[in-house]
């Protein structure tokens, strides 16, 4: 199987603090979406509350990828088993608005 795989080692420590908890958030949503944290409506207590947030201090990192063909056992191929690769594509498609938005 081709993979992709990324593990971190660390220790985790749960950000408790509400102002460092949303300056945390703030970092994340800025990353996947720039300008997006200005933009919309800021967690309520109760949604703040409800979310955990935590900081991993990174000791070590490691990166896999696996890419290609398969590489089974030369007898494998004598088996009426299928084996290859099947392509997977993930992109963004059209927006669907919510139905309960407000016109314009």
């Amino acid at each position: 199987m081709n993979y992709r795989s990324a593990t971190i080692f660390g220790r985790g420590q749960l950000i408790e603090d509400e102002a460092e908890k949303l300056a945390a958030l703030a970092v994340i949503t800025e990353h996947l979406m720039p300008g997006r944290w200005a933009d919309a409506r800021q967690p309520t207590a109760l949604e703040l509350n409800a979310t955990t947030v935590v900081e991993i201090l990174i000791e070590s990192a490691s990166a896999k990828v696996r890419t290609g063909a398969p590489s089974d056992d030369e007898e494998d191929y004598a088996l009426p088993i299928w084996a290859g690769v099947l392509p997977l594509r993930a992109q963004w498609l059209a927006p669907e608005p919510d139905a309960k938005l407000r016109d314009g």
